[in-house]
């Protein structure tokens, strides 16, 4: 299934068939959300940030890879998601991709002066 969607994704971005759009990662996760839910982009953006913090606080890697909203508009994901016997009118809001880091992870860039305000 992973590679599945990895070929799917890869058609999406147009690149060349042997690129992995998942960079490699083992485990990929999928956040979809209602269609008709107003928030839906909200609410799972949130999810994915969520999950993203999550990973990390275990010593897990991740990446937020996008194109899952076109990938589930196409009859070939949607075909995916009713052979995992999801059915109904969903939008894809984002693949997260995990695993275990390749090296150490970079030292945060320092915070800009003047870009968060305290008022009492």
């Amino acid at each position: 299934m992973r590679d599945k969607l990895s070929a799917l994704n890869c058609k999406i971005g147009g690149w060349k068939p042997e690129f992995d759009p998942f960079y490699g990662a083992p485990v990929i996760l999928i956040v979809l959300s209602p269609r008709d839910w107003p928030n839906r982009e909200y609410d799972g953006s949130l999810v994915m940030g969520n999950m993203m913090l999550e990973a990390h606080s275990i010593g897990l890697g991740s990446v937020w890879i996008h194109r899952a909203k076109e990938e589930f508009e196409l009859e070939e994901g949607k075909e995916l998601l009713r052979s995992l016997g999801i059915e109904g009118e969903y939008e894809g809001i984002g693949h997260l991709a995990v695993g275990f880091p390749d090296g150490e992870a970079e030292k945060a860039a320092p915070r800009r002066e003047g870009r968060v305000y305290h008022v009492d």
